[in-house]
């Protein structure tokens, strides 16, 4: 089977490692190909180049290639509606239609359809305008959890202590600081509660959960400072316990995929539920229509079965004759190593050395950001390298990943020293 995976990013190269150890590719002599890829990726897949917005060159592509199955990685192509196009082709895509996608494409669209669907989730309101939102704060108590509607790279959501500090982020939303995504602004009341990261696949019909984590949003350490595309994560999360895992699924997501069935826009591809568990049990925070990133990372550091079996069979509405995905029960443990400036302006550009070293620990370091230069490794995004370690509890694979951490050479380059800590404190009785 030859297969197109789309993305540039660590979700992306952790998903061309596992695709690479598929049967379709290493038993039945299938081709990877992989658009953009970055230098992590080449290293299991073919690299093309072609515009991935330009829906007719990319059909064109996997006729000249013969693709069978499209893998697409981030966000904006499914928005988009890429997987719609080259469903008119033929062509086999693991992701969801342009009408399913708007789960992540539009806050509202999502509030709106739980609100339908009596799934729970923060009580919330939609604005079109500076004004009208600033009306609605009189609705709501601080602190003020504030959502660009549209996509916005995992950056449109603020959290504001003061009505005057949402003023101000209002202003900045409306003003075009996240350009048309900003056009629209949910407000939401505060939810009080730990946040987790639930993932299922689905083929529009049948469900399978696919593993829980938790990340670190905040790019400073103790979960302080911005908010980021996540600087850490760790799987499982102890805190999904069976019971709210059974919760999540029962109450949230599949109520959701039902709802988009019903409508005529069966969602196919992953949920990623961002969960706040609260004393009333879990909540949607919101939905992510691809794999989380780097969640993915220490997803695929887990998962012992087929990737491609699993995707496939979603694309091709068989996901019901495949037995339940088998994880490992260790732990996974990525760090993300960001350049200097990040989540604002990285620094780029800057040498990359010790890949190699960091590996030879048993860790595996996923490229994020990265490109080749004259030659050298240099970072080429904000977040840059995820180092990601196994082992049998979190502390031992935060120690394992952060000695490989200190092998690398990266001197433009950061992360955070304690991803994991939350849960390391709880099994020490803290």
């Amino acid at each position: 089977m030859n297969i197109l995976l789309l993305g540039s990013g660590g979700r992306e190269h952790a998903l061309a490692w596992k695709l690479a150890q598929s049967r379709f590719i290493a038993e039945d002599g299938g081709a990877l190909y992989a658009c953009p890829g970055n230098p992590g990726i080449a290293q299991h897949a073919e690299l093309v180049e072609f515009d991935v917005s330009d829906h007719a060159a990319v059909a064109d592509f996997c006729s000249s290639k013969a693709i069978d199955f499209v893998v697409v990685g981030p966000e904006a192509p499914l928005v988009d509606g890429l997987a719609d196009s080259l469903r008119e082709h033929g062509i086999a895509v693991f992701g969801p239609s342009k009408a399913a996608a708007q789960l992540e494409g539009s806050k509202g669209f999502t509030k709106d359809l739980c609100e339908r669907a009596g799934i729970p989730t923060a009580g919330y309101v939609r604005t079109t305008s500076l004004d009208q939102a600033e009306a609605a704060l009189g609705r709501f108590e601080p602190p003020y959890v504030l959502k660009a509607d549209g996509l916005a790279a995992g950056k449109g959501v603020v959290i504001a202590e003061t009505r005057a500090e949402a003023e101000e982020a209002l202003a900045d939303m409306f003003g075009g600081a996240f350009g048309q995504a900003g056009a629209e602004v949910v407000i939401e009341e505060f939810m009080d509660g730990e946040e987790a990261s639930y993932f299922a696949i689905t083929d529009g019909a049948t469900i399978v959960p696919f593993g829980g984590a938790q990340d670190h949003k905040r790019v400073g350490e103790g979960d302080t400072g911005p908010n980021t595309g996540g600087m850490g994560a760790y799987s499982p999360a102890p805190i999904l316990t069976p019971q709210v895992r059974g919760e999540a699924i029962q109450r949230i997501i599949g109520p959701t995929v039902r709802a988009l069935a019903d409508a005529g826009t069966p969602y196919v591809g992953v949920l990623y539920a961002g969960l706040m568990l609260t004393a009333e049990g879990p909540k949607l925070v919101e939905y992510n229509c691809r794999f989380g990133d780097p969640e993915c990372q220490v997803l695929m550091m887990r998962l012992e079965s087929d990737l491609g079996e699993y995707l496939y069979a979603c694309a091709t509405s068989s996901l019901a004759a495949l037995p339940p995905p088998k994880f490992s029960d260790d732990t996974a443990l990525t760090v993300v190593m960001a350049a200097k400036g990040y989540p604002g302006t990285p620094e780029k550009g800057g040498l990359i050395d010790g890949i190699e070293a960091a590996e030879a620990t048993g860790a595996k370091v996923f490229h994020a950001g990265t490109a080749m230069a004259d030659g050298r490794l240099v970072a080429s995004g904000g977040r840059v390298l995820n180092v990601t370690s196994r082992a049998h509890t979190v502390a031992e694979a935060q120690q394992k990943a952060y000695a490989a951490v200190d092998r690398l050479d990266f001197a433009s380059g950061f992360c955070r020293r304690d991803i994991g800590w939350r849960e390391i404190e709880r099994s020490r009785g803290g």
